[in-house]
Protein backbone atom coordinates (compact mmCIF):
# COMPACT_ATOMS: atom_id res chain seq x y z
CA UNK A 1 0.00 0.00 0.00
CA UNK A 2 2.84 2.05 0.19
CA UNK A 3 4.14 4.34 -3.00
CA UNK A 4 7.24 4.85 -3.95
CA UNK A 5 6.69 8.49 -3.87
CA UNK A 6 8.08 10.22 -1.47
CA UNK A 7 6.62 13.22 0.31
CA UNK A 8 8.41 15.88 1.40
CA UNK A 9 8.03 17.97 4.60
CA UNK A 10 6.60 20.79 3.21
CA UNK A 11 4.30 18.22 1.59
CA UNK A 12 2.98 17.24 5.01
CA UNK A 13 2.29 21.08 5.87
CA UNK A 14 0.52 21.87 2.90
CA UNK A 15 -1.65 18.90 3.46
CA UNK A 16 -2.16 19.94 7.23
CA UNK A 17 -2.94 23.17 6.80
CA UNK A 18 -5.34 22.56 3.95
CA UNK A 19 -7.39 19.25 4.89
CA UNK A 20 -7.87 19.86 8.46
CA UNK A 21 -10.62 21.84 10.66
CA UNK A 22 -9.72 25.21 11.27
CA UNK A 23 -9.91 24.69 15.65
CA UNK A 24 -6.81 21.63 14.55
CA UNK A 25 -5.59 24.45 12.82
CA UNK A 26 -5.49 26.54 15.95
CA UNK A 27 -3.14 24.28 17.51
CA UNK A 28 -0.34 25.76 15.83
CA UNK A 29 1.04 22.36 14.48
CA UNK A 30 4.26 21.92 12.62
CA UNK A 31 5.41 18.99 10.48
CA UNK A 32 8.77 18.45 11.35
CA UNK A 33 9.49 15.04 10.25
CA UNK A 34 6.92 13.41 6.82
CA UNK A 35 8.05 10.09 5.27
CA UNK A 36 6.39 6.69 4.95
CA UNK A 37 8.59 6.00 8.09
CA UNK A 38 6.72 8.36 10.11
CA UNK A 39 5.27 11.85 11.30
CA UNK A 40 6.28 14.08 13.87
CA UNK A 41 4.30 16.89 14.64
CA UNK A 42 5.48 20.16 16.92
CA UNK A 43 2.80 21.47 19.21
CA UNK A 44 3.82 24.69 21.24
CA UNK A 45 2.48 24.90 24.70
CA UNK A 46 0.62 28.01 25.12
CA UNK A 47 -2.87 29.11 27.35
CA UNK A 48 -5.27 28.63 25.30
CA UNK A 49 -4.41 24.70 25.23
CA UNK A 50 -3.93 24.77 29.20
CA UNK A 51 -6.37 22.96 31.41
CA UNK A 52 -6.83 23.72 35.23
CA UNK A 53 -3.00 23.31 36.65
CA UNK A 54 -1.43 24.60 33.79
CA UNK A 55 -1.20 21.52 32.42
CA UNK A 56 -2.25 20.68 28.78
CA UNK A 57 -5.44 19.55 28.03
CA UNK A 58 -6.75 16.01 27.22
CA UNK A 59 -8.51 17.03 24.01
CA UNK A 60 -5.21 18.82 22.76
CA UNK A 61 -2.89 15.72 23.34
CA UNK A 62 -5.92 13.83 21.48
CA UNK A 63 -6.38 15.86 18.95
CA UNK A 64 -2.40 16.05 18.52
CA UNK A 65 -1.99 12.46 18.47
CA UNK A 66 -5.16 11.60 15.57
CA UNK A 67 -3.85 14.10 13.66
CA UNK A 68 -0.19 13.04 13.51
CA UNK A 69 -1.43 9.27 12.86
CA UNK A 70 -3.51 10.35 9.58
CA UNK A 71 -0.56 12.13 8.38
CA UNK A 72 1.18 8.74 9.30
CA UNK A 73 -1.31 7.12 6.93
CA UNK A 74 -1.43 10.08 4.60
CA UNK A 75 2.88 10.07 4.32
CA UNK A 76 3.09 5.82 4.27
CA UNK A 77 0.13 6.09 1.20
CA UNK A 78 2.52 8.43 -0.85
CA UNK A 79 -0.31 10.68 -1.68
CA UNK A 80 -3.17 12.71 0.13
CA UNK A 81 -5.83 10.54 0.56
CA UNK A 82 -8.44 10.39 2.85
CA UNK A 83 -8.53 9.17 6.35
CA UNK A 84 -11.28 8.57 8.93
CA UNK A 85 -10.76 7.76 12.73
CA UNK A 86 -12.48 4.65 13.73
CA UNK A 87 -10.99 3.99 16.92
CA UNK A 88 -8.84 6.16 19.15
CA UNK A 89 -7.16 5.39 22.48
CA UNK A 90 -5.36 7.79 24.25
CA UNK A 91 -3.24 6.81 27.76
CA UNK A 92 -2.34 10.16 29.77
CA UNK A 93 0.57 9.39 31.19
CA UNK A 94 1.95 12.17 33.16
CA UNK A 95 1.29 16.14 33.39
CA UNK A 96 2.00 17.60 29.99
CA UNK A 97 4.41 21.19 30.58
CA UNK A 98 6.98 22.94 28.86
CA UNK A 99 7.07 24.58 26.27
CA UNK A 100 6.45 22.12 23.54
CA UNK A 101 4.83 18.85 22.75
CA UNK A 102 6.63 16.41 19.94
CA UNK A 103 4.31 13.65 18.61
CA UNK A 104 5.58 10.98 17.01
CA UNK A 105 2.96 8.85 14.56
CA UNK A 106 3.37 5.57 12.77
CA UNK A 107 1.97 2.74 10.54
CA UNK A 108 1.52 -0.66 12.22
CA UNK A 109 0.22 -1.92 9.54
CA UNK A 110 -2.01 -0.65 6.19
CA UNK A 111 -4.74 -3.39 5.15
CA UNK A 112 -6.59 -2.71 1.94
CA UNK A 113 -9.29 -0.60 3.55
CA UNK A 114 -7.83 0.24 7.43
CA UNK A 115 -5.07 1.29 8.95
CA UNK A 116 -3.46 0.91 12.17
CA UNK A 117 -1.09 3.39 13.76
CA UNK A 118 0.58 4.68 16.67
CA UNK A 119 1.66 7.50 18.64
CA UNK A 120 3.99 9.01 21.35
CA UNK A 121 4.00 12.09 22.38
CA UNK A 122 7.20 13.42 24.63
CA UNK A 123 7.82 17.12 26.16
CA UNK A 124 10.21 18.55 24.09
CA UNK A 125 13.05 19.66 26.46
CA UNK A 126 13.07 16.75 28.53
CA UNK A 127 11.78 13.81 26.32
CA UNK A 128 9.37 12.20 29.05
CA UNK A 129 6.92 10.57 27.53
CA UNK A 130 3.09 12.44 28.28
CA UNK A 131 0.94 10.49 26.53
CA UNK A 132 0.68 7.50 23.60
CA UNK A 133 -2.51 6.61 21.40
CA UNK A 134 -3.24 4.18 19.20
CA UNK A 135 -6.11 4.21 15.91
CA UNK A 136 -7.42 2.39 13.37
CA UNK A 137 -8.61 4.47 10.05
CA UNK A 138 -10.93 3.41 7.60
CA UNK A 139 -9.49 4.36 4.26
CA UNK A 140 -12.76 4.54 1.64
Amino acid sequence: MTSTTALSVKDGQTILDENFAEWVRALDLTVTEFSPKAAVLHMPLAPHLARVGGIVSGQALAALADTAMVLAAVAHAGEMRMFATTDLHTQFLRPGVGSAILCRAEVVRAGKALVFARAEMREETSDKLVASATATFYAP
